[in-house]
């Protein structure tokens, strides 16, 4: 069973909230200098994680990660030239 899933990053202002953050998906990361943490969320419900989420008063803003939307097939890619004598194409 293959479920899709996308980033959301939650800017906050206290690292002590970050147990209350962990609930609403799975956690990745969380910088304390710049405090913003980046969860998983299933694509299906990102919606409505992010409404719960904004509603918090610790929370500053929230935004979605682009990565699920962003074509990574490229085309005419040519290697580079240095590495085409190392690998002997």
């Amino acid at each position: 069973m293959d479920v899709s899933r996308q980033g959301l990053i939650v800017w906050f202002q206290h690292m002590k909230n970050l147990r209350q953050i962990k609930r609403h998906g799975h956690l990745v990361y969380a910088s304390k200098k710049m405090r913003y943490a980046v969860l998983y969320v299933n694509q299906d419900e990102i919606g409505d994680v992010e409404v719960r989420l904004q509603k918090l008063s610790f929370v500053s803003r929230t935004e979605r990660s682009e990565k699920p939307f962003v074509n990574t097939t490229f085309e005419n890619a040519l290697p580079d030239k240095a590495k085409q004598y190392d690998y002997k194409f």
